[in-house]
């Protein structure tokens, strides 16, 4: 007959064990090319975060690659490679450069990129924040998709090409004259103004400009300029968060 001291430490093992079968679902992360070519998704930590294991890889047209979010908190950025050649000790790429290598370990990617920017919280309510940014421009389209969340979890991100609309001035060309990349109007004039320095480093002086206003028309839920209004998006209880690039 089974004491009520040896059914108490039963009921406290199965729900232990129940404890860990729940967190053994810790939010997993998925990188999506929907694109009709290859990419190389890049992952950059945010300064004293861990480095994951893989920080920079090739991913073929209409494939996936999963990989659970560290189960601490973890802070940091992923964007796509585009247009990338290998060629004796160098890797370079057209956009999304990381200093002639195919791992991202120590330096972010060259100007312009589009840049999902994502911070985690494993158990014990594995919750996430997120945003796409396009401070640094546009080279891909880039949605960022939470799933089973709770709370206010929306697809975020630029779903449409705007390399052909995008204004002249901030165009960037490959060597063939092809379009690859929509630069910041930072990146281009570098103005106090445009880059909200000095005197405009403020929400009060940091205003959109006409740069700006042309990444939010095309794409509203992204963020565009340094003091643009838009907060992180948060949601609780996400099992994946999916990065996809040509949604």
């Amino acid at each position: 007959m089974v004491s009520s001291n040896q059914f108490s430490l039963i009921f406290l093992l199965l729900l232990l064990a129940i404890i860990n079968f729940t967190h053994s679902t810790d939010l997993t992360i998925t990188i999506v090319n929907n694109c009709p070519y290859t990419i190389w998704p890049a992952i950059q930590p945010t300064a004293g975060y861990p480095i994951l294991d893989h920080t920079g890889f090739q991913l073929e047209k209409l494939t996936h690659f999963s990989f659970p979010a560290p189960q601490t908190q973890w802070s940091g950025r992923i964007w796509a490679r585009t247009g990338c050649i290998e060629s004796l000790d160098r890797f370079t790429c057209a956009t999304g450069d990381c200093g002639g290598h195919l791992e991202c370990v120590l330096m972010g990617g060259a100007t312009p990129t589009t840049l999902a920017q994502i911070s985690v919280h494993n158990p014990p309510n594995d919750d996430c924040s997120y945003d796409v940014s396009l401070l640094d421009g546009f080279n891909i389209p880039m949605t960022v998709t939470p799933h089973e969340g709770k709370g206010n979890c929306p697809v975020v991100g630029c779903r449409e090409d705007i390399l052909a609309t995008c204004p002249d001035p901030l165009r960037m060309r490959s060597s063939s004259g092809a379009v690859v990349g929509c630069m910041s109007g930072c990146e281009v004039f570098g103005t106090d103004e445009l880059c909200c320095r000095n005197h405009y480093n403020s929400p009060q002086t940091c205003k959109a400009s006409n740069y700006s206003e042309f990444f939010k028309v095309a794409c509203p839920d992204t963020v565009t300029y340094a003091h643009d209004s838009l907060a992180l998006y948060e949601c609780s209880s996400v099992r994946e968060l999916k990065v996809i690039f040509c949604h």
